[in-house]
């Protein structure tokens, strides 16, 4: 089956044809708005980003949304989960302080602010998805009780996924820390000969698995496989234990990526953000060069399909040579490879047409 994906550039020659309206444009295209009833209550799922970086989805975008939902006489919240990590988010008060911080404070956005899983991440509950990995998943409790949702996405670089859309906002940023945890369980890090003994990564790990020995960090057996001390290493040393694993870490994120949707058939809407595309995730508290240069705004209701045409827009492009991209700067080579060549991120588009998830196939819509 062939999915709809509505498409809007950055282009813009007057007030009516810049980015703001061309939000409000995508949602209307899409037909969205039609099932917004009166008092509907509507999750937004976004990620506010970490302490320091500055890469995220702007809050003026988010407020496009909220105001949309809003003119149906919906009732929108911004959500998102704590972190795995001991960082600015890994728990709801603090993750709330760094996300008005970052600009998403009521008066900004319109809508109230709600971590999903609760102080701790302690709320949350299983969801029957019967997959190869998992037969059930955890799922945030405040997501999984909203009947629709519009999950808004920054589209990028990751270490262990590959690139970041919708899928992996679904799969990671609808889980509680357990359910991240368990996505995580395959990616084993180990520290390389180039560490520097700077600590980053003692104050990054959960479980306090990393210590120092001869002045180099050390993982031991408490590692769980969170992998966040991989994205914390300035000049990573630390990398994950490669073979099969990557393909297992993926197939689980996309599996749990099924189970967030598995109960809003028809009632989540995807938009993804193709401007700022950085090398690694926003957990980092930083943001790099930006790979490519910007695209433009995608709005769909197939999570598969709108991450496969992102993926394809991408790699469409000319790389910056003056980014992390290592190789692959022609149009048509794969960026993300060329950011991260152990992670073929396009796994989890096979995987998610595989398992129900979506559709790769695509019809691309430009308004």
């Amino acid at each position: 089956m062939v999915s709809k994906v509505y498409f809007a550039d950055v282009h813009a020659h007057s007030n009516s044809t810049g980015l703001l309206p061309k939000v409000k444009k995508l949602y209307d295209a899409t037909g969205y708005g039609k099932i917004i009833e009166e008092d509907d209550i509507v999750a937004v799922k976004l990620h506010f980003g970490e302490k320091g970086n500055t890469s995220f989805v702007h809050p003026v975008f988010v407020r496009q949304v909220v105001d949309k939902i809003r003119e149906k006489g919906g009732k929108p919240f911004l959500t998102d989960t704590n972190t795995l990590y001991n960082g600015a988010r890994a728990n709801a008060v603090d993750h709330i302080e760094t996300a008005i911080q970052n600009g998403f404070a009521y008066a900004v956005v319109n809508a109230p602010i709600i971590i999903a899983d609760g102080i701790y991440s302690k709320n949350s509950v299983e969801v029957e998805i019967s997959r190869k990995h998992f037969q059930k998943v955890k799922i945030a409790k405040e997501i999984e009780t909203s009947k629709k949702m519009i999950v808004i996405s920054h589209f990028k670089g990751h270490e262990s996924a590959g690139f970041g859309g919708a899928i992996k906002n679904l799969a990671m940023g609808c889980a509680p820390a357990a359910g991240k945890q368990q996505q995580h369980s395959v990616l084993n890090p180990k520290v390389g000969k180039a560490c520097v003994g700077c600590k980053t990564c003692l104050k990054w790990c959960p479980t306090g698995a990393i210590s120092m020995e001869d002045g180099k960090a050390f993982i031991d057996e408490k590692c769980f496989g969170c992998g966040e001390c991989i994205s914390m290493c300035p000049i990573r040393a630390i990398a994950p234990q490669w073979k099969t694993e990557s393909i297992e870490f993926l197939e689980r994120l996309t599996e749990y990526a099924y189970g967030a949707v598995k109960n809003k058939q028809d009632k989540v809407l995807f938009i993804n953000f193709l401007m700022n595309i950085t090398p690694l995730c926003d957990c980092v508290g930083f943001s790099g060069s930006y790979i490519v240069p910007d695209i433009g705004i995608l709005a769909s209701t197939d999570p598969v399909a709108i991450d496969a045409a992102s993926f394809d827009l991408v790699n469409a492009q000319l790389g910056n040579i003056n980014s992390d991209l290592k190789c692959n700067y022609e149009k048509g080579a794969d960026k993300f490879l060329g950011l991260h060549k152990h992670v073929d991120g396009s796994l989890q588009l096979k995987y998610g047409e595989e398992i129900g998830l979506g559709s790769k196939s695509y019809e691309l819509i430009k308004i």
